[in-house]
């Protein structure tokens, strides 16, 4: 790790390095996930997008499993680095390693098992669940690859190795754009082909990071014999990261519920709403990228108690992600309709989509500002607050928004709900921020 880095340089500067490598791999996770829509998309068969679509979730939930070991430890080694536990940090590193490794096993086994089940609540029918079905075990069968990818991209960047987390995140999705043509168009394998590149992706993002952790790091472990923790370190990971984790289970469920009151609506409609969600990731991920390239410097300044830079860290992370999110969410509503043609050539389902996409990026900056608030908390070791606002923006307020709106406006309200929640649950995290870590932290 470079003290330089997190104790001489000027915080925007610091905040900028470790920040625009995450943005990076970010853009090209999206450019990944937008490779699969576009080659699908070619195929012109309806039902096999809205089958891609209908398994996002599945993504999601991985990921939050992921999540739990890749931010629930990345947050707590920042922390030991500021207090110079070394030891304490490579232990948590291997225990995160190999936690998410077994937890990716189970999922795996118990997902193909549960498959008939799980298919149904995801809202496949007969048209879809012929493509849905070999899209879903295949993901369900990479899951170890899926949940591990997540450690070393978060531990990586908690020592410092933003770039070296980049590099793997960038490589695996590269993997997966070059073989989605391969796979789906060439070979004809369709959804299948596309899950079993999204995998192989995968898997070369864990083997680089292993190759990594072992050859350049000083700080984390792979030795299985590192892997005990005490319990209070324990409760930390598993206090910040289930929170964490949260935030993508119910975005999960927030896309199934979504699907579930689209039906009635059409699978076009559904088809539809997946390449909106996955154009949005333009700026979600971007943001996500820039609020969580701040996250070692939050801890370490927390666990260092310095004050002066963290004040000037407060300041400067949400002037500039409130510019970024004003910027990109305002080029995508204005060209919705150029952009969803790209993977539409139907006039009125790109009617249809331009005006799902406005409502999704309307109120980008408060959905910035919520997960820059959830960064502070999870970063600091403030469970409470970390894990209100996880099941707030994606998870309760957006329940209730969606059943209002749909019983008092039907469609709008449902294409409108993700917009109402971001704006109760920015009033939310700002009351939360105020309350419990101003004081604290500044």
């Amino acid at each position: 790790m470079e003290n330089e880095l997190f104790e001489k340089t000027p915080v925007p500067k610091a905040y900028l390095t470790m920040a625009l490598p995450l943005v990076t791999s970010m853009i090209v996770t999206m450019a990944y996930n937008l490779a699969d829509t576009f080659f699908i998309s070619q195929t012109g068969d309806t039902d096999i997008i809205a089958a891609v679509s209908l398994c996002g979730p599945v993504f999601t939930m991985l990921m939050a499993f992921g999540n739990i070991f890749g931010q629930g430890g990345s947050s707590l080694i920042s922390r030991k680095l500021g207090a110079r536990d070394l030891e304490g940090a490579k232990r948590v590193s291997a225990f995160c390693f190999y936690g998410a490794l077994l937890t990716g096993a189970f999922l795996a086994v118990l997902m193909l098992a549960l498959q008939g089940p799980a298919l149904s609540l995801l809202g496949a029918d007969g048209a879809t669940r012929p493509h849905a079905l070999p899209y879903y075990a295949t993901l369900a069968a990479g899951a170890p690859f899926v949940v591990g990818s997540f450690i070393h991209s978060n531990l990586l960047r908690a020592e410092g190795m933003s770039k070296e987390s980049m590099i793997g995140t960038v490589g695996g999705a590269v993997v997966n754009i070059i073989l989605d043509p391969i796979f789906i168009s060439v070979l004809g394998m369709g959804a299948f082909g596309a899950a079993v590149a999204t995998v192989l992706g995968y898997i070369f993002s864990v083997v680089y990071f292993f190759i990594i952790v072992i050859r350049k790091s000083r700080i984390l472990s792979v030795g299985i014999r590192n892997c005990r923790i005490t319990r209070p370190d324990a409760f930390q990971i598993f206090g910040i990261g289930i929170p964490a984790a949260v935030t993508n289970l119910c975005s999960s469920a927030c896309m199934i519920l979504t699907n579930q009151y689209l039906l009635p609506y059409g699978n076009d409609r559904i088809a539809v709403m997946g390449i909106v969600l996955k154009v949005v990731l333009v700026v979600q991920l971007i943001m996500t990228g820039l609020a969580f390239g701040g996250q070692p410097l939050i801890g370490y300044f927390y666990g260092a108690q310095n004050k002066v830079r963290m004040k000037e860290l407060v300041r400067f992370s949400f002037l500039f992600l409130a510019a970024v999110a004003v910027v990109l969410s305002g080029a995508i509503m204005l060209a919705a309709a150029p952009i969803l043609s790209l993977f539409l050539t139907d006039t009125g389902l790109i009617s249809i989509g331009v005006e799902m996409l406005r409502w999704q990026a309307a109120t980008s900056i408060l959905a910035a500002f919520v997960q820059l608030f959830t960064i502070y908390f999870q970063s600091t070791g403030h469970m409470a607050g970390s894990f209100v606002l996880s099941i707030s923006r994606q998870g309760a307020v957006f329940i209730l928004a969606l059943v209002a709106g749909a019983a008092l406006f039907g469609y709008t309200g449902i294409i409108a709900a993700q917009a109402a929640a971001d704006a109760v649950s920015f009033l939310i995290g700002a009351a939360l921020f105020r309350a419990q870590l101003w004081k604290e932290i500044l």
